[in-house]
């Protein structure tokens, strides 16, 4: 895997890295423009928010605000190493862009992966730097601080669980997935 920065992304899709769909792609059902993306993602993580936050704030012993101000900062600086655990799925090159004024840090491979490995590389992000600290914080009240950063960075991963819910839903047995500028498709090899 090649990891290529290529600076802010200019909202336009035929900007991004994409490869020639193979015979027989199908694009996922999704959505088709980032806009509606966008809302239905921030819908999403704060459904996740809710009851996390609830669930942390009966589980604490006490609320520091310093630990809820530190599990923030860890999160916003771990939005770099969420989309780096992504790339690890990639053996070829992976594009790595940005736009801060949308709020947007994303990568995109173009090379295929098995419905699997599509959806462990999703769902890893989320596992490695959210779920584990948030129980981590479930297991000792006193590290409401972890707890903070889980949380946020579960929430992070509200596109990512929409991408493992496309994919663990439309894709055959024996198919594969790639990226296709902003959007996902699947195909059967061999056809």
């Amino acid at each position: 895997m090649r990891l290529k920065y290529m600076g802010t992304y200019d909202l336009n899709p035929d900007s991004l890295p994409a490869d020639p769909h193979p015979p027989g792609a199908v694009p996922f059902r999704e959505f088709k423009d980032l806009k509606t993306f966008s809302l239905f993602a921030n819908a999403l993580s704060l459904l996740i928010l809710i009851p996390l936050s609830l669930l942390l704030l009966w589980r604490s012993d006490r609320i520091d605000i310093l630990q809820v101000l530190w599990g923030c900062v860890l999160a916003t600086v771990g939005i770099v190493p969420h989309e780096i655990l992504h790339t690890l799925f990639f053996k070829g090159d992976v594009y790595l862009y940005t736009n801060l004024r949308q709020g947007m840090l994303f990568v995109i491979g173009t090379e295929s992966m098995s419905k699997g490995r599509f959806i462990v590389m999703s769902m890893l992000p989320s596992l490695v730097l959210g779920f584990i600290p948030y129980s981590a914080a479930m297991i000792q009240p006193s590290m409401t601080g972890l707890g903070v950063f889980g949380m946020m960075s579960i929430m992070m991963g509200a596109g990512d669980f929409y991408n493992v819910f496309n994919a663990a839903t439309q894709m055959p047995r024996g198919s594969r997935a790639y990226m296709h500028r902003l959007n996902s498709y699947w195909f059967m090899p061999g056809e």
